[in-house]
């Protein structure tokens, strides 16, 4: 049996050197791992829109600056996913939790603490290097 293929992009938010770690709320799925903003791409949108899309949902801001930088693939046990991340340096609105998710900010020129989803430390490591 093939395992389903979810298509997510996610967003790496940039303010003052440092990016955005968003915490899976408690009750959804991979709760309490941090990963980086965004979500599923719908059928028939593209992955800019997708992207604008989660980040009024999510975090109540509409992004204006954003580059593509990569993707990767990542298989866990139900499913795989396939990311596409973009930088993102210029968003208007204010940052606000509305489904309750924790935000940190992090310093890639320090350790990383946070516990990342698996499919991202590929990611993170590269910020950090």
């Amino acid at each position: 049996m093939t395992k389903p293929v979810l298509k997510v992009v996610a967003g790496i938010v940039w303010r003052d050197g440092r990016y955005l770690a968003v915490r899976r709320p408690e009750g959804g799925p991979m709760a309490g791992w941090w990963e980086f903003p965004g979500g599923k791409v719908e059928p028939g949108e593209t992955r800019e829109q997708a992207l604008v899309r989660e980040f009024r949902e999510e975090l109540d801001v509409m992004p204006e600056d954003f580059t593509y930088w990569r993707d990767l693939r990542h298989e866990y046990d139900e499913f795989s996913v396939h990311l596409h991340f973009y930088h993102i340096t210029k968003y208007f609105g204010e940052l606000k939790s509305i489904e309750g998710q924790e935000m940190a900010w992090v310093d890639p020129k320090g350790p990383v603490a946070l516990d990342f989803l698996p499919a991202d430390i590929v990611i993170v490591d590269a910020l950090h290097n």
